[in-house]
């Protein structure tokens, strides 16, 4: 696959977006960095061609706008894309009832819809050029049934792990043996997140670096869905034993800890 030389990450500016860029440069991927913020690519950018001597792309975007994601893709269009991360996206913790509306809106757009639309232009790039590697950034959150006083993050989440499983096998039924599709679903991890989500989390977080150099391998390896840490992935199983409900109770239980109410 390294002959598709470029790495596109999205949500590239903080946390797993720029882990990726930084280890995908590593292994000699050319990133195409892409996020609101066009300071922090610039500085992103320059960081990563002065420690790997690779000359990196900056393309800031509003990715919610379906036109930004075709103007993105026309950009590549040239370009041998070998992998795409899908990582833009973020988190908001309370009671539905109070909520912010317009935030969840907008989680809803980055979180579901610029993934999916990325998610299908990058499939037919790969199709097109024989191969590459799409890893959807989603949470172990998508995991479980339902996460009250998360309900908005744990259900946009929950579609990109079902989309990214639905998608896989259908690649894989269709024969296109150099494409990969993979979920990435940590559990807590030490990024921004914590602070646009306004919350605190009850669990230890893991580190940004090792989540996305589990993530790569486990891509690399054709895992579907990569969960990095023994603990969640057991956290996971146990909620799939119980009865859907009381899962939910567990799991609200944990977001309450969150806001300091429990």
């Amino acid at each position: 696959m390294k002959k598709y030389k470029y790495a596109l990450i999205t949500g590239a500016s903080s946390g797993l977006g720029t882990q990726f860029a930084m280890q995908l440069a590593n292994e000699g991927y050319v990133p195409i960095l892409v996020a609101r913020r066009k300071e922090r690519l610039i500085d992103l950018a320059k960081r990563i061609e002065a420690e790997f001597k690779i000359e990196c792309t900056v393309f800031p975007a509003d990715l919610t706008w379906q036109t930004e994601c075709d103007r993105l893709f026309r950009f590549l269009s040239d370009k041998p894309l070998g992998i795409v991360i899908n990582n833009a996206g973020f988190g908001d913790c309370g009671s539905f009832m109070d909520s912010d509306l317009e935030k969840e809106l907008s989680m809803i757009d980055v979180n579901i819809k610029a993934l999916h639309i990325i998610s299908k232009l990058a499939l037919r790039k790969f199709k097109k050029q024989g191969g590459g590697y799409l890893l959807n950034v989603a949470s172990s959150a998508g995991l479980f049934p339902a996460g009250p006083y998360m309900a908005t993050y744990y259900a946009t989440k929950s579609y990109v792990t079902s989309l990214s499983e639905a998608i896989s096998v259908e690649v894989a039924e269709a024969k296109w043996r150099h494409i990969h599709v993979s979920a990435l679903c940590p559990g807590p991890v030490d990024t921004e997140f914590n602070h646009v989500a306004n919350v605190e989390f009850s669990l230890p977080g893991i580190s940004a670096e090792f989540c996305v150099s589990e993530a790569i391998k486990g891509m690399k390896k054709g895992k579907t869905i990569i969960v990095p840490e023994i603990k969640m992935k057991l956290a996971v199983i146990g909620g799939k034993i119980l009865p859907r409900y009381l899962a939910a109770k567990i799991t609200g239980h944990q977001q309450k800890k969150k806001l300091g109410e429990d």
